[in-house]
């Protein structure tokens, strides 16, 4: 892609650090992204060690079998297809991970292998910056991890601008979302663990990845997805992005960021008001 004649083009906003550039461009005024700290993996907090879980012993690919631990975590089936795309949404899924005996070629390993698809920051008219991809996405397909620094309850509260944080592990239980599906998860089946007493999310602001600019809509064409690979703390799962539904070429990507109308609250305790711009047939036209 060559630079346009008027606005700025950038080749590689990650710096080498993903497998597949991420390009930035702005044809709307001579304006860059706000600078921050590229990272591809999350960044954990010193006091959190975490030990990598227990795997499988499969010598061969991983399948739907009672042979493959990582699949029984899974409730005894593989939740990716073998194109790799997601067969259903989940309130948890167990990839399997650095303990596992069968090379990353296997079919239970998607989020952790990062990027597939070339995607790009763009100015966009009214929302900022935003990312799309030049490529076309099959529903199903991962698309990008939201990453950050991983921070608890304590330290998250400390943060002046929460624009960019994200609350993590604290959606297993919701019936209105999952019925009863989490009951098919045997990590889940017998209500919040010890280690989901705590809170945690995860802060892009300072540091962070492209899924930063990803703009929120009321009819979204992403869903996050809980993912664990590289240790078993249901409180700090990885919050993977996939397709639900076919993405065309330059169309923007969203998700659904899942505020509450007057359930955001500044340092003070007032209700913080903010409107929604995705520009939907449903928009609430509130954010929160």
């Amino acid at each position: 892609m060559a630079e346009p004649s008027n606005g700025i083009f950038t080749v590689d906003i990650s710096a080498g650090l993903e497998k597949i550039p991420i390009s930035a461009i702005s044809s709307i005024s001579n304006e860059a992204p706000a600078t921050f700290f590229y990272i591809s993996h999350i960044q954990y907090l010193g006091k959190y060690q975490l030990d990598p879980p227990p795997g499988c012993d499969c010598v061969g690919p991983c399948s739907d079998s009672q042979k493959c631990a990582c699949v029984m975590k899974n409730g005894g089936k593989i939740p990716f297809r073998k194109t790799g795309g997601l067969i259903e949404e989940k309130p948890l899924i167990y990839e399997c991970g650095p303990s596992c005996k069968y090379p990353p070629t296997c079919r239970n390993r998607v989020g952790q292998h990062g990027i597939s698809f070339r995607l790009q920051v763009f100015k966009t008219t009214s929302m900022g910056w935003g990312v799309r991809s030049l490529d076309f996405i099959p529903t199903g397909r991962f698309v990008c991890e939201y990453i950050g620094e991983l921070l608890d309850n304590e330290d998250a509260q400390e943060r002046d601008n929460d624009e960019y944080l994200f609350l993590i592990g604290n959606n297993y239980y919701d019936v209105s979302r999952w019925d009863n599906l989490q009951k098919t998860i045997p990590s889940l089946r017998n209500g919040p663990g010890e280690e989901e007493e705590n809170f945690f999310a995860v802060d892009a602001l300072k540091c962070g990845n492209l899924a930063r600019f990803i703009n929120h809509s009321c009819t979204p064409n992403l869903f996050t997805q809980n993912v664990l690979y590289d240790h078993d703390n249901k409180g700090m799962p990885h919050i993977m992005l996939f397709a639900c539904e076919d993405i065309q070429p330059l169309e923007p990507l969203a998700y659904d960021y899942n505020y509450t109308i007057d359930g955001v609250h500044d340092s003070e305790g007032n209700i913080k008001k903010k409107r929604c711009l995705c520009g939907s047939v449903e928009c609430s036209g509130w954010l929160y």
